[in-house]
């Protein structure tokens, strides 16, 4: 281990002769920290004592903030670290280090950097420099303290006057609010006052109310006495004016056996003058009977194909030409419906132009009466339309369905006559159906018209 320099005599004697009755000032403590950690970086890892060798490698600032307490006991019981640390204070300010060791501190110094500088360097009278820094820095803090105290106060007594001046306009604020609260309790009750006069007057009127209410009641019970004794009544003539009815019927009953009796005997006369006119003619029994006048297939004629053949589905267009054969048939056509279910990506002009087109060339190929029937709701403005001939085109007016005016037009038509919806709309084809029509779908409509 390195032997102290000639230099370190004095202040090893100084450390010898002199100890500090009290624990170092804080901010001598601190401040000897941070003389340590400065000249720490000066020394090799074999110059430091062994539990200072792990913060060889931390920067200043840390090893003051983690190995204060290890730097402060390794200087004070390793007189050699001590030294050496003594020697880069030297070095690093000769003139601090010069002035102690000669025993007249510099006057004008920071009293904490004499302290600070004296207890690691050691010369004669460090123990009164520590302590005369401690007493200066003791005397610093409390001048500082009376200064914040100072401070402190004239803060408090300007938040005291902010907070009385808060609280007088605070006041101010509730008094206005507390009269205009009791102006409007005021309101308030003499509403409530109103209100309680209203409820009495109200509750009176549904006593009157009661009081009429109950003379109606009693009127009614009388009413429907005196009917009850006229239905009574009534009963019992009804009853009398059936009996009569019975009486008069058994006489009618009995003046009809006699003329039936009379009519059966002339009808035995008429069978026996009948039956002795046949056997005077000679005539044979009828081999010929009405039904076999009538052309239809016995069973046996038809083949499968013929039988195929007459079976129509409801989309076949052969069914439509068959009911648009019957005398006087009326074919009313849900436009839309059919346009929609054919053409729906067309424009709604161009879809009514196509199928009333289409319904004209089946108006001059079948002869039947044909009304086509759009909804006035999907146009925003009067159709200028030329109806083709043979075809009578109609829009329902407002607030009124094209479904609701087919069933007009089918409940017009005459009992009897054939009248043929076409709509795949199912509330219309049962509605039409139960009103006579005969419903067909729009797809034998669009089938047919592909044909034309």
């Amino acid at each position: 281990m390195e032997q102290p320099e000639s230099g370190a005599g004095p202040a090893g004697a100084g450390d010898a002769a002199e100890a500090l009755d009290r624990p170092l000032p804080e901010g001598v403590r601190r401040r000897v920290v941070a003389l340590v950690s400065d000249a720490f970086g000066g020394l090799t890892v074999t110059e430091l004592p062994a539990q200072l060798r792990q913060y060889a490698r931390f920067t200043p600032t840390r090893r003051a903030k983690y190995a204060g307490n290890a730097m402060a006991a390794a200087l004070e019981g390793d007189p050699v670290f001590r030294q050496r640390i003594g020697e880069r204070l030297r070095d690093s300010q000769p003139e601090l280090a010069s002035a102690l060791e000669s025993g007249t501190p510099p006057a004008a110094a920071d009293p904490v950097d004499v302290a600070a500088a004296a207890y690691v360097l050691r010369p004669a009278g460090w123990g009164k420099l520590v302590a005369a820094a401690g007493e200066e820095a003791q005397r610093v803090d409390a001048e500082r303290a009376d200064d914040e105290s100072r401070r402190e106060l004239q803060r408090l007594r300007e938040e005291l006057d902010r907070l009385k001046a808060q609280h007088k306009a605070e006041t101010e604020r509730l008094r206005t609010e507390l009269d205009a609260a009791r102006k409007e309790s005021d309101a308030l009750h003499r509403k409530l006052r109103s209100a309680q006069s209203d409820v009495k007057r109200a509750e009176a009127a549904v006593r009157r109310g009661n009081a009429e209410h109950e003379g109606a009641r009693a009127e009614a019970h009388a009413q429907v006495s005196a009917a009850e004794s006229e239905a009574r009544r009534l009963k019992a003539r009804l009853a009398e004016a059936e009996a009569a009815v019975e009486a008069s019927r058994r006489a009618a009953r009995e003046g009809r056996s006699i003329e039936d009796m009379r009519v059966r005997l002339l009808l035995d006369t008429v069978l026996d003058a009948a039956s002795g006119l046949r056997r005077e003619l000679a005539l044979p029994p009828a081999s010929v009977h009405p039904a076999d006048t009538v052309d239809a297939v016995e069973p046996g004629r038809m083949t499968p194909k013929d039988i195929a053949a007459r079976a129509l589905s409801e989309t076949d267009p052969a069914l439509l030409d068959q009911l648009l054969a019957l005398p006087q048939v009326h074919l009313l056509v849900d436009g839309y419906n059919v346009t929609k279910t054919g053409y729906p990506t067309m424009p709604l002009e161009k879809q009514r132009l196509r199928l009333l087109g289409g319904l004209a060339m089946l108006a001059a190929q079948t002869g039947a009466e044909i009304t086509c029937v759009f909804d006035g709701a999907e146009l925003a403005a009067p159709v200028l339309l030329a109806p083709p001939r043979g075809v009578r085109v109609l829009f329902s007016k407002p607030g009124v369905t094209a479904d609701e005016l087919i069933r007009q037009l089918v409940r017009a038509e005459p009992p009897g006559r054939p009248v043929v919806v076409v709509s795949t709309d199912r509330e219309v084809a049962d509605g039409v159906a139960k009103a006579g029509a005969r419903p067909v779908a729009s797809a034998m409509l669009l089938k047919r018209l592909s044909r034309v």
